[in-house]
């Protein structure tokens, strides 16, 4: 039942291991439901009908009227790399032709979407852009965070490596795979299957003995040594909202109801709400939440919106108009 990373491999079998409870069960049917989303499906089936990226062409220049088809939907086929940059910026002169190398390098393993944020300022609104030079990457039409400023190769190298590991899990095309390449082989940067990693094993047995404070714990260190290391990323925020949702009273919703202004209450609605595919009802909520507290006050909120709009992705039609009703509520 590990529902961390995308494509991970089956759970063992281990007699010590308690079953889970039918709570943790809902939640993660839950999450998973909340991956079927109707945009991302549609996204999954152009991708599958469109070309993969020729040879020698890994890097294109992403903007507003391209961008569903050039990351969105290609993200389904490769991982896609955005590389947020200005024209101003000076680090973005260090970073982006780095980044333009490894691309070619990698041999199709990812493709690089640079984004002139000056001439595309939607896309940065939507993606909550703070500065440049400024990183993500989209895997299945899912947003991952990156890194922000111009990082060294050597680490800019660790993140790509993490990135393919999890693409890799996710049941996207071996790193390599290239159209176009002359026998049809693995481009000339394929990476070996990388070993199992000790870390993340140890945090799957934590995950499946039903321990997400000690699974959290695991993911947690790993990015402590390694910040832009995007598999252990994606397992931090799947655990916290698996271990919240495992937790979830049965009256969530009526609690709520009764104490319309208590956040704490109105949070795990909005989880319940979340859980059972009901998107809308779980925004709506918080954004009004967010209008009747002040200061500091509303951060919570804020912070579990932002959660939200990551677990959906940016293709998802309805976080664009709710990142504009929260700006519009904080400000």
């Amino acid at each position: 039942m590990s529902a961390m990373r995308p494509g991970s491999r089956p759970a063992r079998s281990k007699s010590a291991a308690p079953a889970p409870s039918p709570a943790a069960v809902a939640a993660m049917s839950g999450a998973v439901d909340l991956a079927a989303v109707k945009a991302r499906s549609e996204a999954a089936a152009r991708a599958a009908s469109a070309p993969p990226p020729s040879a020698g062409q890994f890097v294109v220049v992403a903007t507003e009227a391209n961008f569903q088809a050039e990351v969105l939907d290609r993200s389904f086929q490769v991982p896609v790399l955005l590389d947020l940059w200005a024209d101003w910026c000076e680090p973005c002169k260090q970073l982006s032709p780095l980044l333009e190398r490894l691309a070619q390098e990698f041999g199709g393993s990812w493709v690089l979407a640079t984004v002139d944020v000056e001439a595309n300022p939607r896309i940065a609104q939507m993606l909550q852009v703070q500065s440049i030079p400024t990183v993500f990457a989209v895997i299945g039409g899912q947003l991952v965070p990156g890194f922000q400023g111009a990082l060294p190769e050597a680490q800019v190298r660790e993140f790509l490596t993490a990135l393919l590991q999890a693409a890799s899990q996710a049941g996207l095309a071996g790193p390599g795979a290239v159209a176009g390449a002359p026998d049809g082989t693995a481009g000339p940067a394929a990476a070996p299957e990388p070993p199992e990693d000790e870390r993340f094993t140890a945090a799957e047995d934590a995950l499946e003995a039903g321990n997400f404070d000690l699974a959290a714990e695991r993911y947690q260190a790993i990015l402590n040594a390694e910040p832009a290391n995007v598999e252990a990323q994606l397992a931090l925020r799947q655990v916290g909202l698996l271990r919240r949702l495992s937790a979830l009273p049965r009256d969530a919703l009526q609690v709520a109801a009764a104490e319309p202004d208590n956040v704490e209450a109105q949070l795990a609605a909005a989880d319940a709400e979340l859980a059972n595919n009901q998107i809308e009802a779980a925004f709506s909520r918080l954004v009004g939440l967010v209008r009747r507290l002040r200061g500091e006050d509303r951060m919570p909120v804020r912070d579990r919106l932002v959660e939200y709009f990551e677990l959906l992705g940016p293709d998802d039609p309805r976080v664009p108009p709710t990142r504009r009703e929260l700006a519009n509520a904080l400000f």
